[in-house]
Formats: C-alpha cells, sequence, structure tokens
C-alpha cells in the first residue's frame, strides 16, 4: 500500500491525501491517517495525474535503438559530423554488428555502400533511415549477409542493384534482415523504464508485422518484470489467436500503406473484412494524401466503427477534415516531428501545405477524436517534449509551423490521458475505485504547464505498483 501526501488534484481545491491499495485508489481527502503496511510519498504539492499513455509506439525497435549509433537529426546534422561518428565506431567491437538509426539525406544526401565504406571499411554495419523503410549496408555488411554481388542466391526484392552491383541500400527487408541475422526480440527493461521515467504507464504497440511470436515475446518481458507498462497490441490478421491478459490486449488490425507501392484496393478491403470478421478495428498508417485517400476508398467499401483510426494523418488539406469527421476515424499524431523535423519540412513542403502538417487544434475543432503516440524510436519517446511541441509548433531553429494548429498546455496533456483502448475519447480519471495508474509530478501543475518539456515525474504507478521512483 501507498499514501500519497500533500497532492494536487483537478477540480479538487486544496492538497490531498490519496491511498492506493489493491491496486486501486482507495481513498482521497485532505488528509488520510498512515496506516500499518503503508509507505509513505510526499509529494509537497506535485499535481498527480493519470498515468499517461503512448497511443503508437515499437517497443522492440526503441529498445534496439537505445543501443544503436544516432546517425542524424538532432545528434548529427552533417556529413563531416556522420563521417567522424562512423570512423570512431569502425574499430569499436571488431567483428561484431554497428546499428545505427536516424538518418536522413539532410546529413550526407544518398548515401550507398561506398560512402560507407570511406569510414567504415572494416566492420560490418547497417543504418537505418528515419523513416524506417530503408536500410544502408557496407560492403563488409553486405558481404556477411551473402549479398556482395548480384549473382547471389535469393536475394530479396528490396535489394536496390546498379551498375552490376548492390549499393548497400535496401528497401522493405526488415523481416528478412531478422531473419538472416537470426535476430531475438531484444530485452525491454531499458525502454521500459525510460517509458516509466516520463510517467508512461500504459502502450500501444503498433508495429504492423505483430504477430503470436510479437505478442508472446510481450508476455514474457512482462512476466520476468522487464516489461512494466500495460500493453494493447495491434498487427497483423494472426494476433486474433492470442490470448489476452489484464496486461496484454489485442489490438486493432494494422494496414501498413506506402504511397510508393500501393497494394490492390481488393486485398487491403479483403484484409479489412477478415479483421471486422474478428471483431477488430482498423488502424492505418497515413502520411501522405494519396494514403489517405485510398484509405479512405476502403472504408467506404468495407465501412467504418467507432475506433477505426489513422495513424499520423501527417497532412490534411483543411477540405479533408470533414472527410475524416464524417467517417467517424480516430486519429494518433505526433506533435513533436514539428519540433524534431520542422526545419526540413521548411524546405521540403510548399507554404501553403505546412499549414497542413500534423494538425491538432484543427482536428478537434471538427469533432475528430486525437491522441498523441510518440512512434518512438522515429520519434522522441518523451511524451512531454511532444505536449511541449503541441504548444508551441516551433521548429528547431525557432520557426513555427501552423501555429494555428497549437493547443493549450491542458489539451496537450489530454492527448496522453485517454484510454489505450479509447484513444482520444475516454479520459482516464483520478476517482475513488479506479486502478491506480497514476503519474506524479515534482511540480505543481500551474508551473509544469508553463514548462512542459522540463518536466520531471516523481513518481509511476501502474495498478497500484511503483514503477518509477525519482532519487
Amino acid at each position: 500500500m501507498y499514501l500519497i501526501r500533500q497532492c494536487e488534484l483537478a477540480n479538487r481545491p486544496g492538497l490531498q491525501d490519496v491511498r492506493i491499495a489493491g491496486g486501486v485508489i482507495a481513498a482521497i481527502a485532505s488528509e488520510l491517517p498512515a496506516e500499518p503496511g503503508d509507505e509513505l510519498i510526499e509529494a509537497r504539492g506535485g499535481a498527480l495525474l493519470p498515468g499517461l499513455q503512448d497511443h503508437h509506439i515499437h517497443l522492440n525497435a526503441l529498445a534496439a535503438a537505445l543501443a544503436s549509433l544516432r546517425c542524424g537529426p538532432p545528434h548529427l546534422d552533417n556529413a563531416d559530423e556522420l563521417a567522424v561518428a562512423l570512423a570512431a565506431a569502425n574499430h569499436a567491437n571488431p567483428g561484431q554488428w554497428l546499428r545505427g538509426i536516424g538518418y536522413h539525406t539532410s546529413v550526407a544526401g544518398d548515401i550507398d555502400r561506398d560512402w560507407l565504406d570511406r569510414y567504415l571499411p572494416d566492420r560490418p554495419a547497417r543504418i537505418q533511415h528515419r523513416g524506417g523503410r530503408l536500410w544502408l549496408l557496407n560492403s563488409a555488411g553486405l558481404a556477411a549477409l551473402g549479398l556482395d554481388s548480384i549473382d547471389a542466391p535469393d536475394i530479396p526484392e528490396g535489394v536496390e542493384r546498379h551498375g552490376g552491383r548492390t549499393t548497400g541500400r535496401l528497401f522493405e527487408c526488415d523481416q528478412w534482415l531478422r531473419q538472416k541475422l537470426r535476430s531475438t526480440p531484444p530485452h525491454l527493461a531499458a525502454a521500459s523504464a525510460l517509458l516509466a521515467s516520463h510517467g508512461v504507464t500504459h502502450l500501444t504497440d503498433t508495429s504492423p508485422g505483430n504477430s503470436g511470436e510479437a505478442w508472446l515475446h510481450l508476455r514474457e518481458e512482462q512476466l520476468s518484470g522487464r516489461l512494466l507498462q500495460n500493453v494493447r497490441v495491434m498487427g497483423s490478421l494472426t494476433l486474433e489467436a492470442m490470448e489476452a491478459t489484464e496486461r496484454l490486449e489485442i489490438g486493432e488490425y494494422k494496414v501498413h500503406l506506402l504511397e510508393s507501392q500501393l497494394p490492390s484496393t481488393e486485398s487491403v478491403c479483403s484484409n479489412m473484412r477478415t479483421a471486422r470478421e474478428q471483431g477488430r478495428n482498423i488502424a492505418v498508417h497515413c502520411v501522405t494524401l494519396a494514403e489517405l485517400s485510398f484509405i479512405l476508398d476502403c472504408f467506404d467499401r468495407v465501412g467504418q466503427r467507432p475506433g477505426d483510426r489513422i495513424e499520423h494523418a501527417a497532412v490534411v488539406p483543411p477540405d479533408w477534415l470533414g472527410d475524416i469527421s464524417r467517417r467517424g476515424l480516430r486519429v494518433i499524431t505526433q506533435p513533436h516531428f514539428i519540433a524534431e523535423r520542422g526545419d526540413q519540412y521548411r524546405e521540403d513542403v510548399s507554404t501553403t501545405e505546412q499549414g497542413w502538417l500534423y494538425r491538432l487544434r484543427s482536428l478537434v475543432d471538427a469533432g475528430i477524436p486525437l491522441a498523441g503516440g510518440s512512434d518512438a524510436p522515429f520519434g522522441d519517446c518523451s511524451p512531454w517534449r511532444a505536449m511541449a511541441a503541441a504548444v508551441s509548433r516551433a521548429t528547431p531553429t525557432g520557426h513555427r509551423i501552423g501555429q494555428e494548429e497549437a493547443l493549450t498546455p491542458e489539451q496537450a496533456l489530454a492527448l496522453y490521458t485517454t484510454r489505450t483502448s479509447a484513444p482520444g475519447v475516454q479520459q482516464r480519471t483520478i476517482t475513488t475505485g479506479a486502478a491506480a495508474s497514476l503519474c506524479l509530478l515534482q511540480t505543481p501543475w500551474s508551473e509544469a504547464r508553463s514548462d512542459l518539456e522540463q518536466v520531471r515525474i516523481a513518481a509511476t504507478f501502474r495498478d497500484g505498483e511503483l514503477i518509477h521512483r525519482a532519487l
């Protein structure tokens, strides 16, 4: 049992004591006597909030990223900086694979095996583009995978070839790479602890390839104590066969679209109908207008249900807001992409369309349920940085993109406090009898709201279990 003393609660005057027992909030009062077995936590006026929900994350990829070399903004900004980082890594851990993440063409252009070989001639290496769909390999890495020659057997379709040789650029080859490297899913302890330190108690893993194997891995990580959060798992149609638990639930069927390789409408609709037969909702990756147009047509053919969702909705013209709203679709957004990538957007996207990027307020005003997800590791996993970005709409250099889309701090917080089963719809509340999934700030909300990026967490509880406590 825990007794949180003198915390701030929304809509309650004065400071309150909160008792946690049996996994739920057992009592709330201005003063509660300590009982035998109570562990006291002095809030000192800090705000007590519902535990935060990350509605779009890739757990295994985040765990792998924490052990990877950062190869793009904001960590590295140009070719010289990347060259220095790669050269320094060349002789570390000889013979072992170097894994890099976060590369973007703004750093050094469309690099290939020859560019990488200048700085990484000895150690096999693979570097992931920040979009997640392209891997860049050096010659040592290609040789280790049997891809050094275009005559090699069983070369996957996504391996780029030019001038009679492989270029080191592998598109859409994640599953093939995992099998070839005989990769085992990573332990999630470090990633989970990091999320808990931000106050995150619930997650939705949105990896489209999630299957029974991924489910069993997440279950084992929870049982071992390495995965502290409750998880909703969206992914493939095969998840239907898995048995849900109190901490692991089956989520939506995930449709992952790529504008340059759109599948047939018939095949997507067929899978969507199968998902409907399984009683599942549908979530769709949409970052371009073509992808959004494609899936809206599919929904019209198959039909929509409450709970269907658009992941990202990266660009939405004004006259398309009604199209999303009328269909009852929810949107899971990443406001921090403006803070992380906004300067690149200012170069790559027309001035008019910049105002359509990662909309917030206009979605809310249109009655579209809106929630936030980190998309980690492709975005920062801190919900507080995302909230700050939702309020400021500022790029790394301080320019504002779509300022009219900015939210209040309270609206930004609400992106991360709805239930994973009903994002943007069902707000979690702190009431007697509710599950004790809570996030205690080190400061009152009046102070936290003025600088969301600097918010610090004193303690995080998931179902009454203390999963993070600041020293």
